[in-house]
């Protein structure tokens, strides 16, 4: 008798669940293991994949895509034969989270890079070549599907030419509703091998490279300052940034928030017409152009850093989308 009741009370309690989660607008997230990756379906539509796989030196996020499936990340280099689609940059995998200089290794980018990505939109890949990291998945903490979210977090090791320097841990939850799409993200290193150092450099850290329909000059890009374009918002300090423009018929944006709680908070922001959307909480020598400028943040050992962001794909641009009322909510932990 009594095992029947836990049972009537734990069906009662999933049906309040779902019925919340509906009033709510919420759509349900189901997250589904295959190998070495993760499908996210929202609302029993495909979502994103997070791939975390030894054949590629990173992990990360593949494809975004809206409420209505529109697809806002560039397929390259996992998609090869897309139709007009830019080919630099091999290493702009999506969405991911690395850095350009952790102990003087390079975890941004992928390999040599070729003369065509050296020189292309006439800048320098990097200032400096250095030795190329691999972050190397060790094991999976969490897997949660619900009525309104799903959650996963994973466990890597940040691994140099010749030893393991750091551990770090991806925590991704998704949610859904009827017109948006969202991704809280946490990413924590901590320094188990001796301290860390974040090294000042542009090339990072938390990056989304956007579809060809977002790039100049269809995009429009605009700071929580006011800043409009690349001229005005990369390297500048910022809560949030948002690119919109129109996708395959759809009127739509990408906003990455910036967590109060961060390191240097508001976060500078590497964030280029041609694609690329990133955050970068280092890079302040080269954002503002003074070599005298350190931007890097040492762990020590034992210690560990954190970084929390919030990314929203919503319809319209970020007036229509209410971007800085979304922002405020996020702010004060909603």
């Amino acid at each position: 008798m009594a095992r029947k009741r836990i049972c009537l009370l734990a069906l009662i309690l999933a049906c309040l669940a779902l019925c919340a989660a509906h009033l709510r607008g919420a759509d349900p997230v189901e997250l589904r293991r295959q190998g070495n990756q993760i499908e996210v379906r929202i609302g029993g539509r495909p979502f994103t994949t997070y791939y975390f796989g030894p054949e590629s030196p990173k992990p990360y996020l593949h494809p975004l895509r809206t409420a209505q499936g529109t697809i806002v990340t560039r397929g390259y280099p996992m998609v090869k034969n897309i139709p007009g689609e830019s080919h630099d940059h091999p290493h702009h995998r999506a969405l991911f989270f690395t850095h350009g200089d952790v102990n003087g290794i390079d975890f941004w980018g992928e390999g040599q890079p070729s003369k065509a990505a050296q020189t292309a939109h006439g800048q320098t890949y990097s200032s400096e070549e250095l030795p190329k990291g691999r972050t190397v998945f060790r094991k999976l903490e969490e897997i949660t599907s619900g009525p309104d979210s799903g959650s996963t977090r994973a466990d890597f090791h940040l691994v140099g030419p010749d030893k393991v320097i750091a551990t770090e841990t991806q925590a991704y939850t998704f949610r859904g509703d009827p017109s948006t799409r969202s991704i809280d993200c946490e990413f924590t290193i901590q320094a188990t091998n001796g301290p860390v150092k974040m090294g000042d450099t542009k090339e990072g850290t938390f990056a989304i490279r956007v579809v060809k329909a977002l790039e100049a000059p269809n995009v429009h890009m605009l700071n929580s300052e006011g800043g409009v374009g690349e001229k005005q918002i990369w390297g500048k300090r910022a809560n949030w940034v948002d690119y919109s423009g129109t996708v395959a018929g759809e009127k739509l944006g990408i906003a990455i928030f910036d967590d109060p709680t961060n390191p240097k908070h508001p976060t500078y922001w590497h964030a280029r017409e041609y694609g690329l959307f990133a955050v970068n909480p280092f890079g302040e020598h080269d954002f503002l152009s003074d070599p005298k400028r350190d931007g890097s943040i040492t762990i020590p050992a034992g210690g560990s850093l954190t970084f929390r962001y919030r990314v929203l794909i919503h319809h319209g641009d970020a007036a229509e989308a209410k971007i800085a009322d979304a922002y405020g909510q996020y702010a004060a932990g909603k």
